[in-house]
């Protein structure tokens, strides 16, 4: 499927990375169509106020359903003249994963091979694929490169994953898609899931409470700002597009600048202008002590770039999220 008026599904549109992949296509001129199933991960109140922008735009579809939905993912791919899928939507969360096991692979596996399925059935040879740096496990050589040996992830969701990329070169090798596998490195920024470290902390020091930190605070991570992500997406949709025979991939979008727990505690400490009150617990089942991104190959292939500094992304969250909360009160 293809054409002038042809149109780019974004899975799981209303999600963090969803929302903002959205608003990028959208301000480019692409049709969109966004499929989300508002999962109860979090509030359906905060998913829907992350497309109030896109809604706005009368290129944007949001379609609500399922992802694990066979019927509906081809009726939707057939009737929107579909001719590039973002599959984004999976069931979140490393330490959700492992309480809920089932709940995560059912999604992300199945929930995968059925969008794959559906782009086989309709004819959409084009198909963008979020993997996560979860699936590279505890390693203690960095950086870490797409090369390095990925069987050995350390929670339901990194083997979820991990899966998912298999499927991925299964449904290529077999059918002639082209598909970008991008391996997200921690990302953050504004919309960013109440789960996550940053705004979960900066929540936490806002209610004058005390911050949890698991392990002494050496642990890293390569944290990658959401406008730097938004480049790679929009370098593998260029990529799937490439002339020639169909292609395969999996590119680390990453910014090659780990931070430890205890350097994010000072910096968002020192943008809130509050003194964190540490409370030191246990490591916890999944985590690993360090995440590195090697993205030259996205660089090369895909023309990636981090071009937002920590500090500065940090202060534009803390901005966001103070202006987030006094309007939901």
């Amino acid at each position: 499927m293809s054409g002038a008026n042809s149109a780019i599904l974004v899975t799981g549109a209303s999600g963090f990375i969803g929302s903002h992949v959205c608003d990028m296509l959208l301000a480019r001129g692409n049709r969109v169509v966004g499929l989300d199933n508002f999962d109860d991960y979090y509030s359906r109140k905060e998913k829907e106020a992350n497309l109030s922008q896109a809604k706005t735009n009368s290129n944007f579809l949001l379609v609500e359903g399922d992802i694990r939905d066979a019927d509906s993912a081809e009726k939707v791919l057939r009737e929107h003249n579909i001719a590039l899928v973002i599959h984004l939507a999976a069931r979140a969360g490393v330490r959700a994963s492992i309480v809920e096991p089932e709940r995560c692979v059912d999604a992300n596996v199945r929930g995968t091979l059925v969008q794959l399925e559906a782009a086989r059935n309709t004819g959409v040879k084009n198909f963008i694929f979020a993997s996560s740096s979860s699936v590279y496990g505890e390693r203690t050589e960095v950086p870490f490169r797409e090369s390095d040996p990925t069987d050995r992830p350390l929670s339901p969701y990194g083997a979820s994953k991990k899966a998912g990329e298999v499927l991925c070169y299964t449904y290529h090798h077999l059918y002639g898609i082209s598909i970008a596998c991008l391996r997200f490195f921690t990302v953050y920024g504004s919309r960013q899931r109440p789960d996550l470290a940053i705004r979960k902390f900066a929540e936490v020091m806002l209610a004058n409470r005390p911050l949890p930190v698991f392990g002494d605070g050496t642990s890293q991570r390569d944290y990658t700002h959401i406008q730097d992500i938004l480049t790679g997406v929009n370098g593998a949709m260029e990529w799937c597009r490439r002339a020639g025979s169909p292609h395969y991939g999996i590119f680390n979008l990453g910014s090659k600048n780990p931070i430890s727990l205890n350097e994010l505690v000072k910096f968002l400490g020192d943008i809130l202008e509050i003194s964190p009150k540490r409370e030191i617990l246990p490591l916890q089942p999944g985590d690993v002590s360090q995440t590195y991104a090697d993205a030259s190959l996205a660089e090369r292939e895909l023309g990636f770039r981090c071009r937002v500094p920590f500090k500065e992304g940090l202060a534009d969250f803390c901005q966001w999220l103070r202006s987030h909360n006094s309007s939901t009160k």
